[in-house]
């Protein structure tokens, strides 16, 4: 069994910026791809950024060229820079894992963390 233990999520005002980590860890798992989704209420959960273990990486249209994934394989953890974040950038935030080399891992999923962007 992966347990995924999110952490960073928290208000940012807009323009600002924001740091989420997330750890795996479990019994007897092989992790080799770690990734973030994220989710508004009324829409569909969307990927926000992924990255594999042999360094694929994969972002998804809305915060392309705002973000920046981390992934450290050694240690099981990704982490994700939002930068410049929006009103609109408001979601839960989810760590995700999978155990093949997949640009969308969604395998093992979070809790979610609240990301609020407001004044």
């Amino acid at each position: 069994q992966v347990q995924l233990m999110e952490s960073g999520g928290g208000l940012v005002q807009p323009g600002g910026s924001l740091s989420l980590s997330c750890t795996a860890t479990g019994s007897d798992f092989s992790i080799a791809a770690m990734g973030w989704y994220r989710q508004t209420p009324g829409k569909r959960r969307e990927l926000v950024a992924a990255k594999t273990s042999s360094g694929a990486t994969n972002y998804g249209d809305s915060l392309r060229d705002r973000v920046i994934i981390e992934y450290d394989h050694a240690k099981y953890t990704v982490y994700l820079r939002l930068n410049n974040l929006r009103v609109e950038d408001t979601a839960v935030y989810y760590c995700t894992a999978d155990r093949t080399q997949t640009v969308g891992p969604i395998g093992y999923w979070g809790e979610g963390t609240q990301v609020p962007v407001s004044a």
